[in-house]
């Protein structure tokens, strides 16, 4: 009797921009590169790409960027895996551009849009550029936000686009965050959109904003579109800046695969740079460095001051080399992560 097999189902392979990518020679070194996403990818497909190119499984981004975003995506490799818990509360800067008088189920142009109402119809075509101004005012500053249900939020262990794929009714609760700066860049245009067989009147303008860690510029859009009884949506969204890092040091993928296929590195920058630039900075001898590689307290007395302040976590230095990064205990500093064991 014929054995049962299971059959394999052929499921088409997603074809990525840049082709296919030639695996690095050797282990990319410990450290970040930042990477310039294109659009209509995901942040997983550039971590699967940068696996290949460094030729190593530990990989990690540090904040992730919806497939119809551009920009700055800061990924880890190796050890520097482990500073991704501190580079996700990093702020960011992002430039986007608003439609106003149409929303879409995912609050971007990705969604499908969701036809106007009447008073929605008839709000847009009143609404006037110090409207706009005003609304964007009240949204800046420390707000309470309900992030975009298709998200990467997780509820109950699983992520909130997941839920709403499978039908799943989704209510994230709201979250304090910081909108450092919210301005418009560009005057407000008349466009439309289509919905079915009928066009909707849309006003349309581009926005810069300095945000918090947790921050959906996507809910933004839509939190901006109530304010002003219309629905909202992004049609555009780029990321600049994560931390003190620039989109103008980024690269593309395109870029590192003729890298790697020249034979060359990836231009990884190493992870004591990464510390010194993320962290305020302790300086420690060599018996100091070895009982935090080692695991242990040491004893110092108000050890670092910036600004008139404290600023935790700090990092803790041996010349050049990162060894720990720290945080106080009375008088003493603890290793919260040893980045280099003794």
């Amino acid at each position: 009797m014929a054995r049962n097999r299971k059959r394999e189902i052929d499921r088409p392979r997603r074809v990525m921009p840049w082709g296919d990518l030639p695996r690095g020679l050797h282990e990319a070194a410990d450290g970040l590169i930042l990477i310039d996403k294109p659009q209509g990818v995901t942040s997983h497909d550039i971590v699967g790409a940068l696996r290949r190119l460094g030729a190593t499984r530990k990989v990690g981004h540090t904040g992730t960027l919806d497939p119809m975003a551009t920009g700055l995506l800061t990924v880890a490799f190796g050890r520097a895996t482990k500073l991704v818990q501190y580079l996700t509360g990093a702020d960011k800067t992002y430039v986007a551009r608003i439609v106003l008088g149409v929303g879409t189920d995912t609050d971007d142009a990705d969604g499908t849009p969701i036809v106007p109402s009447t008073d929605e119809v008839r709000a847009v075509n009143s609404i006037g550029s110090d409207q706009i101004d005003t609304a964007i005012a009240e949204l800046t500053g420390q707000i309470q936000q309900v992030p975009a249900t298709v998200s990467a939020k997780k509820i109950g262990g699983k992520r909130a686009h997941d839920l709403v794929r499978d039908g799943v009714q989704v209510d994230l609760a709201a979250q304090t965050v910081t909108i450092y700066r919210f301005e418009r860049t560009s005057d407000v245009a008349s466009e439309s959109v289509q919905i079915g067989d009928k066009r909707y009147g849309t006003l349309a303008f581009d926005i810069a904003v300095d945000v918090s860690s947790g921050t959906y510029v996507r809910a933004l859009a839509r939190d901006l579109g109530a304010k002003l009884g219309v629905g909202a949506h992004l049609s555009m969204l780029r990321r600049e800046h994560v931390g003190r890092w620039d989109i103008a040091q980024a690269h593309t993928i395109e870029a590192l695969r003729d890298r790697i296929t020249d034979g060359e590195e990836l231009p990884v920058v190493g992870i004591d740079d990464v510390c010194a630039q993320t962290f305020s900075r302790i300086d420690i001898d060599g018996a100091e460095a070895e009982r935090l590689g080692r695991g242990l307290f040491i004893d110092r007395h108000d050890p670092i001051r910036i600004d008139g302040a404290n600023k935790w976590p700090a990092c803790a230095f041996l010349g050049e080399q990162a060894i720990a990064i720290v945080s106080p205990r009375s008088k003493q500093l603890k290793p919260d992560l040893q980045i280099r064991i003794f």
